[in-house]
């Protein structure tokens, strides 16, 4: 049976990447029958990677039948997965967030978790030394998703590892990591074919605190200003994404990879409480400024209080 390698939904670089490199190389140095899948449609910046490097977007699949064999990548929250995940015959994880649980299998699996910034870069690693023949495109895209994950270097997660396999990949490729990471950000920063729902849902993650649900959305981006114009609607959009999604409030980061800032969008006095609470800032407006604040793992989810 073929396996089914996928990440999570709302997929950006590192979850429509990674499925691709993973079925390379179960097909091509394993010989097994793989094909990526995708949960969602890809951002931009996915987009613009999957064409820069010659790949068709993968299927996109709404989910998954009893017993099916797949590969989860890129998380291990059942809460970004199908909702029927755990009737699938599920056979590996390879990821880099922290454990979450609720996941069941149906025998022993491979689980790998790193403490690294990507998906990709634990890959290289287990592809170890097969990886020097992987073809440019699929080199391509690991290093797409290095780059993509770290924000060129400039997030917190960035391991001396990540660094090590991007700057292994670009030196393969003979691509200047600055002028490529210029593109990727570019297209990132495209944002103006999604509507003011799909901004709030392209990179967000749902998490409880206490006893309300939160969607916890970031838009990492070189153009702040394209975001901050469109702000009276993207807040007004934030009550349907709550009512839809059956969510409390949504918290939206606007990432500035430049400034190295996020501008939390403040709707509301329950917004203004947790900003208060969570990052230490006087809020006197509807967003306010938090300095050095670019990863939602690291400085965002472990902040956040009621």
């Amino acid at each position: 049976m073929e396996l089914q390698v996928f990440g999570h939904l709302s997929p950006d670089t590192d979850s429509t990447g990674s499925p691709i490199i993973w079925s390379w190389y179960l097909n091509e140095k394993k010989g097994m029958s793989a094909s990526p899948k995708l949960l969602g449609e890809p951002n931009s910046e996915a987009l613009f990677v999957l064409n820069r490097w010659g790949f068709e977007k993968p299927d996109l699949i709404q989910g998954i039948n009893a017993n099916d064999s797949v590969i989860i990548v890129d998380t291990n929250n059942p809460a970004e997965l199908p909702e029927n995940i755990n009737d699938a015959d599920i056979q590996g994880i390879i990821d880099h967030h922290k454990l979450v649980g609720g996941l069941e299998t149906l025998g022993p699996i491979d689980i790998t978790i790193r403490p690294l910034a990507c998906t990709a870069t634990i890959m290289c690693e287990l592809i170890g030394d097969d990886k020097i023949d992987m073809p440019d495109a699929i080199k391509g895209l690991a290093l797409s998703c290095i780059i993509s994950d770290t924000l060129e270097f400039r997030s917190p997660t960035t391991t001396i590892k990540d660094r090590e396999v991007a700057e292994w990949l670009a030196n393969e490729l003979n691509i200047d990591i600055p002028s490529y990471a210029a593109e990727l950000f570019r297209a990132k920063s495209d944002v103006s074919a999604f509507s003011d729902t799909e901004l709030l849902r392209m990179d967000s993650k749902k998490y409880p605190i206490a006893d309300l649900n939160f969607r916890v959305s970031v838009l990492e981006t070189t153009e702040p200003d394209i975001i901050l114009d469109r702000k009276k609607s993207i807040i007004n959009a934030m009550e349907a994404v709550c009512i839809e999604d059956t969510v409390d409030h949504v918290l939206f980061f606007v990432v500035d990879i430049l400034k190295e800032e996020s501008i939390l969008f403040v709707p509301n006095e329950n917004i203004k409480s947790v900003a208060q609470k969570s990052f230490g800032v006087n809020v006197v407006a509807d967003t306010v400024v938090l300095p050095g604040v670019v990863s939602r793992k690291k400085q965002i989810i472990p902040n956040l209080k009621l």
